[in-house]
């Protein structure tokens, strides 16, 4: 199990490192591929892409030096909430497809932290 939620968290760290480091530093990148950008303040952007990376970091950086380890599910929860208001958002626009992305991310982000309190409480 614990190959599993390696591999689930290497691939949300990067997905959500990406995206966020295209809301802080690509700002029109990040306005031509996601339309909801140009219809909310640039301030909100960027700390939802500075709350993407600081999660993504939280995915693995704990947890590999285990230093204060039990940041990695704190943080898979904190994606998990985030993505949570993201599919909110989106499902009130009618962007079922954005929606049903965040649906998953939020799936993937709440497994991830349930395993990983598991494996801390198991020792």
């Amino acid at each position: 199990m614990n190959s599993l939620v390696w591999v689930f968290s290497v691939v949300l760290a990067l997905v959500f490192l990406i995206v966020g480091l295209v809301r802080v530093f690509k700002y029109e990148l990040a306005k031509d591929r996601f339309q909801w950008v140009n219809d909310v303040p640039r301030a909100l952007v960027t700390v939802i892409g500075v709350a993407e990376i600081l999660g993504a970091l939280g995915l693995v950086l704990p947890v590999a030096t285990g230093i204060y380890p039990w940041l990695t599910p704190v943080a898979a929860a904190g994606l998990a909430i985030l993505m949570l208001m993201a599919g909110t958002f989106h499902g009130q626009r009618r962007e079922y497809q954005e929606a049903s992305v965040n649906a998953l991310l939020l799936i993937m982000t709440a497994l991830i932290a349930y395993a990983r309190w598991l494996l801390l409480s198991a020792g």
